[in-house]
């Protein structure tokens, strides 16, 4: 697991609309990067649309959310709900593995692999500032304000 203070996993990854997103770009701003299990789900479509509801609160932090989706159905996604931040398809959860965010889960009496719900704040130097592992997706979008003090 991760912890503030670590150096932040590098990735890099396409984008909801085919575009290769890298953390290392946005070196100098804050970043939330956040894991979602699945688009379009219940909690996931909370959890987005709580941090689309906040954009205008965070000043340049940038908003990254991560799941195993691809691009297409990202796409899809953002577009319904108009969320306005790119949505990264980690479709071999190399970077969910990197974070430390997949791992087994348990549903309804059976046993799989998955997202775990979690988010991080990266600083502006690419160190973990912030690490909510296992997360609830309303959440997400309190913490970080609670983490810039805003």
């Amino acid at each position: 697991m991760l912890k503030p203070g670590d150096k932040a996993p590098a990735f890099s990854l396409p984008d909801q609309d085919g575009s290769t997103t890298k953390l290392s770009s946005f070196k100098g701003r804050k970043v939330l990067v956040y894991f979602y299990p699945k688009a379009d789900t219940p909690g996931c479509t909370t959890q987005s649309c709580g941090m689309r509801d906040i954009l205008g609160d965070i000043g340049d932090t940038v908003v990254l959310g991560i799941s195993p989706d691809k691009p297409e159905k990202q796409k899809k996604f953002d577009e319904k709900y108009g969320l306005g931040f790119p949505l990264l398809a980690d479709t071999e959860h190399t970077v969910a593995e990197a974070y430390g965010v997949w791992g087994e889960k348990k549903n309804y009496g059976r046993t799989y692999m998955g997202i775990i719900r979690s988010a991080f704040l990266i600083d502006e130097k690419g160190k973990v500032e912030q690490a909510w592992y296992k997360v609830s997706p309303k959440d997400t979008p309190k913490n970080l304000l609670q983490a810039l003090g805003t």
